[in-house]
């Protein structure tokens, strides 16, 4: 996977640092001779120059050895600048082999030494050293704090690698330090931060550096582009103007991406650097694969680069960097596929003859074993299997996966590639109709995965970036035939309610990796919870998409689970309710035609209506799936009784029951709420937002209802003021009337505030959690003018996270913009219910938007209200009580 190339620019810096360690290593051991034992002098120096000669033939296990030989006779001289230069190889060896504990473990003694001889400069070098350790590992926090300690490179804290460089005026220091903060930078998504730690380095016009900064830049606007690339697309599904300004921001990112990686080539060839100029040329075809438009690509320029990169890797000494380039290039599809995608899709199509791919396998495999790299060799039979996989050798792809595991699972030091061979050695196990063995490894994978989510998911962007293609699959699959177990089991009842049980774990896992990966970030995780249902009238409906048919399952309060098939394929499933929900919105015929609803109704309620009724349930909580995620339940429509679904049962939903607080909050007793709200059109990236004519009726009725509330209005709406006012006073109800874009990335998802200001859920956020912890008071955010992207299922990822992001127990929000006085109506039915008639918050919702259905019995209220359109877009969203 490319994600290798894109990884390893980091492990560039400093590399300098290395070879002048071994010169002096050489050099001390000659002054050693000169007032030493003429016997150990010839002992250390053949030991140390043994171990010299074995890294630089990429031989690195075998100069462990010698060199561990040649501190013991060190230490017994009290000669500790010695052992500290041979501690610090041995670091660099055990990072060349992979081995990320032993590497931290030795570079602690290196800084150890260089702190009692007070040698800040060495310090500095090394501290950064470390932080590319922990930026490898993933650990990209670390790396910033020991690198910089803060997001600010000229106010870095005192004790940091590019404080001391600062200090010691040690100009290679702060050129090392600023590329690896970079990196760290680049990886966390933090892009504009990534670029000026870059650009600082690039400053300094080192030719030494120039190729690795350069390529770092690269890899930094070609992110950037994918990021532009997201929001054009998010911008698109909305039909705003804004989509070309997006588009021309992507385009000039690549384009930028694409110079500097041509710079690098030149650089690189001129100073002779085959291994970075091959790096360079396999970032120039990732670039190519992901840019904007597959149909303008220069696919000579691409082929040239492909050549240059295979004739270039013969001539590379044996490296881990040749070992992943080999299988890069092995791994390429055909043009118009993703890169991304090789190890898990894409069987039939490679760029490369299958004669060529087997040859560049094979010398990944048989340089990493000479490298005894375990991780590296695990990760070339591991893609060597997936090859034979694509071509059903089930023989050859069941001995190499296997190897791959074991290679990987060896003191369980490579997690991050064994979830990928377990899941694939369960997929080739379920192709050849071994259901029960696939079970296991999918299992495993699962397993392997839980442990490391956390990580992959908040450090690294271009994982959040893949992760529909690498991380979403596993659990599908496993929840698969887990289900699929549980529905053929014709042993005890009890065995299925097992099977059962697993697979609504494993579902529940996706949906907190799901939230986890759309905001990148793991305070939306800090109140996880095992919580069962809590309440006897409710039960829990959980849906789970697969190709070719959908898993609605109904969680009792009496813990049984059953299960009912939509034998649909998912592309016919998601026109169904992609129709449904145009219906919705089509307001032209006063009177709603039920006929796509009772069909919905029909394929996903009646089946469950038996355990329903039996149980004498009164509130569903959806926890719904994909394209499901994008239409109200309330409104399915149960043609028998001739009633919504709203009718006859309250209705939330929530990302998660683990993430959902189910303690009652006690809003009947509470006079107050802050209530924000921008009425007056606005203009924001280029696009208008129409003024929310209804707003200040709203905001009346709920003053009414709350008599010490307070508004910030309009201009007052901004982060100021509302940082002062929530500091200030508790709100257990905040109440937001304005526009809420929820796109298909974080970046798209914001509020409207005043003076075409906007703020981001990730601000608001920012803003509860540090007002003297308020946001453990905030039982309600209501928002009752959201737009989501039609089409995209992420969108309405981040409108049911919402109130996990904001820090609030429940959420109520709306799918699509109501501009009308229905919206004032149903708002202030909602809190009137809240408030006065002790229901829970669900119960509210429901018997609010009863009271549209029943517009044309209530004089006051508009006729047409009765139309789904009106009342069925808003959900309650987390805690429902």
């Amino acid at each position: 996977m490319f994600n290798k190339i894109y990884k390893s620019t980091n492990t560039y810096w400093l590399r300098i640092f290395f070879f002048g360690s071994l010169l002096l290593c050489l050099l001390l051991s000659n002054v050693h001779l000169a007032s030493s034992v003429h016997a150990q002098t010839s002992d250390t120096t053949q030991l140390v120059n043994q171990g010299i000669t074995s890294y630089k033939k990429g031989n690195f296990s075998a100069a462990i050895a010698p060199w561990k030989k040649a501190i013991n006779l060190y230490q017994k001289n009290n000669d500790w600048q010695n052992v500290a230069i041979l501690n610090e190889n041995l670091a660099r060896v055990y990072h060349q082999l992979g081995q990320t504990s032993e590497t931290l473990n030795y570079w602690e003694k290196v800084i150890a030494y260089y702190r009692t001889q007070n040698d800040l400069q060495k310090v500095g070098r090394v501290l950064t050293e470390i932080g590319q350790v922990y930026t490898n590992s993933g650990q990209t926090k670390k790396a910033v704090s020991l690198i910089c300690g803060k997001d600010d490179i000229s106010t870095c804290l005192d004790g940091s690698a590019l404080k001391i460089a600062q200090q010691q005026k040690d100009t290679s220091g702060k050129i090392a330090a600023l590329g690896s903060l970079g990196e760290a930078y680049r990886l966390q998504g933090n892009y504009d931060l990534a670029i000026t730690s870059l650009e600082a380095a690039k400053k300094y016009q080192n030719q030494t550096y120039n190729v690795a900064i350069f390529n770092s830049l690269g890899n930094t606007h070609a992110s950037i582009a994918q990021l532009w690339q997201l929001r054009t697309k998010s911008a698109e599904q909305y039909k705003r103007r804004s989509s070309s300004d997006f588009q021309q921001k992507a385009s000039d990112n690549y384009k930028r991406a694409k110079e500097y990686f041509q710079d690098s080539i030149k650089i690189a060839h001129q100073q002779n650097d085959l291994k970075n100029e091959l790096k360079s040329h396999l970032n120039l075809i990732k670039l190519a694969y992901i840019s904007i438009n597959k149909n303008t690509l220069d696919t000579n320029q691409v082929n040239i680069n492909i050549q240059e990169a295979v004739e270039l890797l013969p001539q590379l000494p044996d490296s881990l960097d040749k070992v992943y380039a080999a299988i890069d290039l092995a791994n390429l599809p055909a043009p118009a596929l993703e890169t991304n995608r090789i190890l898990t899709e894409n069987c039939k199509f490679r760029r490369l003859p299958e004669a060529q791919v087997r040859q560049l396998f094979n010398l990944a495999i048989e340089v990493a074993q000479s490298l005894q790299s375990s991780r590296s060799q695990s990760y070339a039979l591991g893609a060597f299997g997936h090859f034979y996989e694509c071509n059903k050798n089930w023989e050859l792809a069941v001995s190499l996966t296997n190897q791959a595991i074991w290679l990987a699972d060896e003191k369980r030091q490579n997690k991050d590639s064994l979830y990928l061979w377990e899941w694939q050695a369960g997929r080739i196990l379920e192709q050849q109709g071994k259901s029960n063995e696939a079970l296991d490894f999918y299992q495993r994978a699962y397993n392997t995965l839980e442990e490391l989510r956390s990580d992959i998911l908040t450090s690294n962007r271009d994982f959040q970036f893949n992760f529909r293609d690498v991380i979403e699959p596993v659990y599908r699959q496993l929840a698969e035939i887990q289900l699929n177990l549980a529905t053929s089991q014709i042993k005890k009842s009890q065995t299925k309610q097992q099977q059962l049980n697993s697979a609504l774990a494993t579902i529940n896992a996706l949906r907190l990796a799901e939230i986890q990966n759309y905001f990148g970030n793991d305070c939306i995780l800090a109140n996880i919870n095992n919580n069962k249902l809590t309440t006897n009238d409710t039960v829990v409906i959980s849906s789970i998409i697969f190709d070719d048919k959908t898993g609605i399952i109904i969680s009792l309060p009496n813990q049984e689970e059953y299960i009912n098939w939509i034998n649909k394929e998912k592309d016919v499933f998601s026109n169904d309710i992609a129709e449904f929900r145009s219906e919705l919105l089509n307001t032209s015929n006063i009177v709603y035609n039920t006929a796509l609803s009772e069909n919905l109704y029909d394929l996903i309620i009646k089946p469950l209506e038996k355990y329903l009724i039996a149980q004498k349930i009164k509130t569903l909580v959806f926890v719904q799936d994909g394209f499901l995620r994008n239409v109200p339940m309330t409104a399915l429509y149960d043609k028998q009784e001739k009633k919504y679904l709203i009718e006859k049962y309250a209705v939330a939903t929530t990302s998660s029951l683990q993430l959902t607080n189910q303690k009652k909050g006690n809003l009947q007793t509470s006079d107050r709420a802050l209530v924000l709200a921008v009425s007056k059109e606005a203009q924001i990236d280029n696009q208008f937002w129409r003024a929310l004519n209804q707003v200040p009726n709203e905001i009346n009725e709920i003053q009414k209802i709350f008599v010490n509330s307070k508004k910030l209005e309009n201009e007052e709406f901004n982060k100021k003021y509302l940082e002062a006012e929530i500091k200030k006073q508790d709100y257990p109800i905040i109440h937001i009337s304005t526009h809420a874009q929820f796109g298909i990335i974080p970046e798209d998802t914001f509020l409207v505030a005043g003076n075409n200001e906007k703020l981001t859920i990730n601000d608001l956020e920012k803003l509860l959690r540090e007002a003297s912890n308020i946001s453990n008071s905030v039982d309600l955010l209501a928002l009752t003018a959201c737009e989501t992207a039609t089409g995209d299922e992420r969108a309405t990822l981040g409108l049911a996270g919402v109130a996990l992001q904001a820090g609030a127990k429940s959420a109520l929000a709306s799918l699509w913009t109501v501009y009308d006085e229905s919206t004032a109506d149903l708002i202030a039915e909602f809190y009137h219910q809240l408030r006065n008639s002790g229901m829970s918050k669900a119960q509210a919702l429901q018997a609010a938007q009863i009271k549209l259905i029943n517009a044309r019995k209530i004089p006051e209220i508009n006729d047409r209200y009765t139309h789904p359109y009106y009342w069925s877009g808003f959900m309650l969203i987390g805690n429902w009580l």
